[in-house]
C-alpha cells in the first residue's frame, strides 16, 4: 500500500450558515469555493472554505443540519482543526488579528517544535494556527489572493489534526497499522503522527483523555476528517484493505468535486479517503466566480427549482468587492 499524501478536508458541524461564511471570509480570510448541499440530506448546505484555488489540503467545510444540537464535548472524538501560516511573524499577525476582531484565542505556545495559536469561532468550536517556519513536507497551498489579510499572513491550508482519546493502544494500531502513519514524536499528552512527505499537512495530533466523558456531535464539533489519496485506483487498494480488516466502509461514493470512501476504524470517528481531484473549478464556476453560486453536481441539477427552494439564499458574492488588505499595526 503507497502511504496517504496527507489531509485532505475537514467537515464541521456548524450552527449557522451565515455566520461561518461572515467568519471564514472576513476573519480567517479563506476562501468560499463552493457553496453546495450536502449530498446526502438536499435540505443542508455545504460550505467549502479553501486556499486561493480549492486546492486538496486547504479546504474545511461546513454543514448547518436542520435542529442539531450543541456538541458535547470528549474524549473519543475528532477534537480541533488546525491550519498552516508561512511563518512565526505570521503568528504574531494573527494574535493581533484575533484582538482585533474579539476572536476568543489564547496565549501562543510552541508544540512540538513549532509556533502555535489557539483560537475559537462563535460555536465555540476549536481550532489551531500552526507556524511552518522550519517545517519541511507536504507543500501547502495559496492564500487568497483577493482575501483581506495580506497574502504574506495568510492562511494556506491544513495543519495536524487533533484526535482526543481514552484508548491510545488502539489509535495507535489504527493510525501506525491500517492507515500506516508513523509516529513522530511524544509531548506530554501529546503523540504526534504524520505521514506521507510529513509536516503540518500530513500530521494527526493524539491527545490522551482518560478523564472525560464520550464526546457527541452537534454544531461546534468535526463531524469527520478526509485523508488525500491520488486517484480512485488508491481507492480500490484502501477497499481491499478495509475488507481485509472486516471494517465497514463506504464503498466509492462519487462526490464530484473528488471521489470518496468512508469507514470507521476508531469508536466516534468517521474517516474518509478523498481523491486530489478534479476540484472546484468546473463547468459550473471559473476561478474568478467560485463559491459564489448554488452549485450543484450533475445528479442533482434536474432538481435545481425544488432544491432552490428549499434551501434559504446566502449571499456569497465577492468578484464584485475589493478587500483592502488589513496590517495590524
Amino acid at each position: 500500500m503507497k502511504k496517504l499524501n496527507g489531509i485532505h478536508h475537514v467537515t464541521a458541524i456548524t450552527s449557522s450558515a451565515e455566520k461561518i461564511y461572515d467568519f471564514f471570509t472576513h476573519i480567517l480570510g479563506l476562501r468560499l469555493v463552493k457553496k453546495t448541499i450536502n449530498q446526502d440530506d438536499i435540505n443542508t448546505y455545504h460550505l467549502f472554505f479553501a486556499d486561493d484555488i480549492g486546492s486538496a489540503g486547504t479546504d474545511m467545510t461546513f454543514f448547518d443540519f436542520n435542529g442539531a444540537s450543541e456538541v458535547i464535548k470528549g474524549t473519543n472524538e475528532i477534537s480541533k482543526t488546525s491550519f498552516r501560516v508561512p511563518s512565526n511573524q505570521a503568528i504574531d499577525y494573527w494574535k493581533k488579528r484575533f484582538e482585533k476582531y474579539h476572536v476568543n484565542h489564547f496565549e501562543i505556545k510552541e508544540l512540538f517544535g513549532r509556533k502555535t495559536l489557539e483560537f475559537r469561532d462563535f460555536d465555540d468550536a476549536e481550532y489551531v494556527l500552526f507556524s511552518d517556519e522550519n517545517i519541511s513536507g507536504i507543500k501547502s497551498g495559496t492564500p487568497w489572493q483577493k482575501g483581506p489579510v495580506p497574502n504574506e499572513f495568510g492562511i494556506t491550508g491544513l495543519g495536524p489534526i487533533f484526535f482526543r482519546v481514552n484508548q491510545m493502544s488502539l489509535i495507535h494500531k489504527v493510525l501506525t497499522e491500517y492507515l500506516l502513519f508513523d509516529k513522530i514524536a511524544v509531548e506530554n499528552q501529546f503523540s504526534l503522527y504524520e505521514t506521507g512527505l510529513g509536516g503540518n499537512g500530513a500530521g494527526v495530533i493524539v491527545e490522551y483523555r482518560d478523564d472525560l466523558q464520550n464526546g457527541r456531535q452537534g454544531y461546534g464539533g468535526i463531524h469527520h476528517v478526509a485523508f488525500r489519496v491520488d486517484d480512485k485506483k488508491d481507492l480500490d487498494d484502501w477497499i481491499s484493505v478495509l475488507n481485509k480488516l472486516r471494517a465497514p466502509h463506504s464503498g466509492h461514493v462519487d462526490r464530484f468535486y473528488f471521489k470518496s470512501l468512508y469507514t470507521r476504524l476508531y469508536p466516534g470517528m468517521l474517516f474518509e479517503f478523498a481523491t486530489e481531484g478534479p476540484g472546484f473549478i468546473d463547468d459550473e464556476e471559473d476561478y474568478e466566480t467560485l463559491g459564489e453560486t448554488l452549485a450543484l453536481p450533475p445528479k442533482f441539477r434536474n432538481m435545481r427549482e425544488k432544491i432552490e427552494k428549499i434551501v434559504r439564499h446566502i449571499e456569497t458574492k465577492r468578484s464584485d468587492k475589493v478587500y483592502n488588505k488589513e496590517y495590524m499595526d
